[in-house]
């Protein structure tokens, strides 16, 4: 694209200030965002005062300008909307903020299941307690259990299960 010989250097920006009115309306509406399509504006500006003049060649100016500020307002769409799905939205940041603290009454729901428990636990013979508590708060296997309470591993089994059924026989009555 050259630029016919009889095109003055400042024809583009002579018709881009000529059509500004029509150009800014055409982008409010392409953008639908007044401050979207005055940085268009302004970018169109820019770019058509760095072209060479006589490195193009334009037949229609007016054409040519609003294709450039078309594509302008395309890109700065794009970018916006790049720009609001990378961000978080006030439900999601207040999501993000939310207290995970128990509610008050969550936490005196959970201290009478603990009493309760604690209570049932109580009532079992030592070593089916010992051996649930082994298993469950500290995590051995029948194996290490069996070994310090001088058991059989089948034997570790038996008291899981009648710690195991003592408790949910314990829960079940007090509900």
């Amino acid at each position: 694209m050259t630029i016919q010989s009889s095109d003055s250097p400042d024809a583009l920006m002579s018709v881009y200030l000529r059509q500004l009115k029509y150009l800014r309306d055409m982008l409010k509406k392409r953008t639908s965002s007044h401050e979207l399509a005055e940085d268009a504006l302004q970018e169109t500006w820019l770019r058509l005062s760095k072209i060479e003049t006589h490195a193009y060649e334009v037949r229609d100016h007016r054409a040519f300008i609003m294709r450039v500020a078309n594509n302008i307002a395309i890109d700065l769409l794009r970018k916006e909307r790049r720009h609001h799905q990378a961000c978080l939205s006030d439900e999601e940041i207040l999501q993000a903020v939310a207290d995970s603290a128990p509610t008050p009454e969550t936490y005196a729901i959970d201290r009478d299941h603990l009493r309760q428990l604690v209570y049932a636990l109580l009532q079992l013979p030592p070593k089916p307690r010992t051996a649930l508590l082994l298993a469950r708060c500290d995590l051995l296997t029948h194996h290490e259990i069996a070994r310090r309470l001088d058991v059989s591993e089948s034997m570790v089994a038996r008291y899981l299960a009648q710690a195991l059924r003592h408790c949910r026989d314990h829960f079940r009555t007090i509900s």
